[in-house]
């Protein structure tokens, strides 16, 4: 059995699903392959739970502080249970939707393993036997990516997990060691440190979320500690011995730690069929298929995007990507741009959030930069909600005044990092932008402000 269509798509992750509606909406027929869930990591064991879980987490702490507003509650407690099914239910609605707006689009869906045989033939095994599907114009690879896996103690499913189960567990563990102080080990930490979890973050690196500036990281370990969370930095676990319930994690140090559950979240890594690469002769560049800024791969006719070419790992870089790889596989000729102006986000207590180039980067490449600084314990909003905790910082280069980058440390500073964006290599005035007042937003105008040395509310300072 055989079928034929305009653009095949492998993996309905974030990538997948947008590039298929994209290359839809440009009348091409298409199909997407999908060997477990619609919606990918993302949907089903990534962003929406993730984020579903710190939802509740962060009501859980709001209403235990809720004292400090004149609010009293007198007992505060998290429900696992209740928690656990409306996050199974917000990935279900989801799910649901996607799969509908794929039919609405004319998509059609296979369930299967997909194995590209030729730049214009893939291979579907399913359940019941297999299919060859055709594309006459091309294919895009979206398979995406799983949690490393460290050889000294595997994952088991039960005591080592991985943030996969970690979004699943069946009741709240009373201790946790997280090895690795990423942005997922960090985000989970903050999940079960609010239900009451003993959490302790081990990082081989000298400090957690290392890819943002040293400051945000001493922002993150003082407010982690108000959490209880106990940060382990510039150390490696070497074993962890289990037992029935439990397990003893051992440090190089010698230092043995006791734990309910060891979560495993030291990245993920791509999930690239060897069988396709071998039969494509693709160019791979490590673990990661080797792509151009038009998303094309070393065939002609074959475009990878998303985790599987190990760029931003983010559901929005990948969204980005699919943009590029849709355009050009229907004719088109897009090309990605900078990938340091796609936002970075991670959804800690306080959030952190940076677009462009960050002071360290700044630093090593030689450009002579002015920061600004802007403070949520100043502004009259976050003081009204009790969330005063951290920054904004922006930074400016000196020779030509455009702003290079902002990083954001703060309460749902993830919701108007999209805005800081439209600054980047602007050279536009700040007073003749207005923000709301009183608003949280009004912390980035002061920082924009203070870039130049002329911040209002702020001390005068030289630049």
């Amino acid at each position: 059995m055989s079928e034929t269509f305009d653009v095949v798509v492998i993996g309905s992750g974030p990538g997948g699903y947008y590039a298929a509606i994209r290359c839809a909406q440009k009348r091409a027929t298409v199909a997407i392959i999908e060997k477990a869930e619609t919606g990918g990591t993302c949907l089903n064991c990534g962003c929406v739970p993730s984020k579903a879980l710190l939802a509740s987490a962060e009501v859980l702490l709001q209403a235990k502080n809720a004292g400090d507003l004149g609010v009293d509650i007198p007992m505060v407690s998290p429900n696992w249970v209740k928690m656990q099914q409306r996050k199974d239910a917000i990935v279900a609605g989801f799910r649901k939707g996607l799969s509908g707006l794929l039919q609405a689009n004319k998509i059609k869906m296979f369930a299967g393993t997909a194995i590209i045989s030729s730049p214009k033939a893939v291979v579907v095994k399913t359940q019941t036997g297999q299919i060859e599907i055709n594309a006459t114009k091309g294919i895009i690879i979206a398979t995406g990516s799983v949690p490393v896996e460290i050889p000294a103690f595997p994952f088991d499913g039960q005591t080592v997990i991985s943030s996969t189960e970690a979004l699943s567990l069946q009741a709240i563990p009373a201790s946790m060691v997280i090895v690795g102080g990423g942005i997922i080990g960090c985000e989970l930490a903050c999940v079960y440190a609010a239900v009451g979890t003993k959490v302790t973050i081990v990082e081989a690196l000298e400090r957690i979320i290392n890819t943002e500036d040293k400051w945000v990281s001493q922002i993150l370990e003082r407010e982690f500690k108000k959490l209880g969370i106990t940060v382990l930095t510039s150390q490696k676990v070497t074993a962890v011995d289990k037992t029935n319930n439990s397990a003893k994690v051992i440090l190089q140090s010698g230092q043995a730690i006791e734990a309910e559950k060891v979560l495993v979240a030291v990245g993920r890594r791509a999930v690239c069929d060897k069988q396709t690469i071998d039969n494509l002769k693709l160019q791979t560049n490590g673990p990661v298929i080797k792509a151009n800024d038009r998303m094309q791969t070393s065939v002609p006719g074959v475009y990878v995007i998303g985790d599987v070419v190990g760029t931003t790992y983010l559901a929005h870089g990948a969204f980005a990507e699919a943009e590029v790889a849709a355009e050009n596989v229907t004719g088109g000729n897009s090309k990605m741009g900078d990938y340091s102006l796609i936002p970075r986000a991670v959804y800690t207590f306080p959030e952190i959030a940076s677009v462009g180039k960050s002071e360290d980067r700044c630093a090593k490449d030689g450009i002579e930069v002015a920061v600004g600084r802007g403070f949520f314990k100043a502004n009259g909003r976050s003081i009204a909600h009790n969330e005063t905790t951290g920054e904004i910082r922006v930074v400016r280069e000196k020779s030509s005044d455009k702003i290079l980058g902002v990083t954001m440390v703060g309460a749902r500073v993830t919701e108007f990092i999209a805005a800081a964006r439209l600054i980047i290599g602007s050279t536009e005035k700040f007073n003749a932008v207005s923000f709301p007042h009183p608003t949280v937003s009004e912390v980035l105008k002061e920082a924009w402000e203070d870039a130049f040395g002329l911040s209002v509310h702020q001390p005068p300072r030289q630049i």
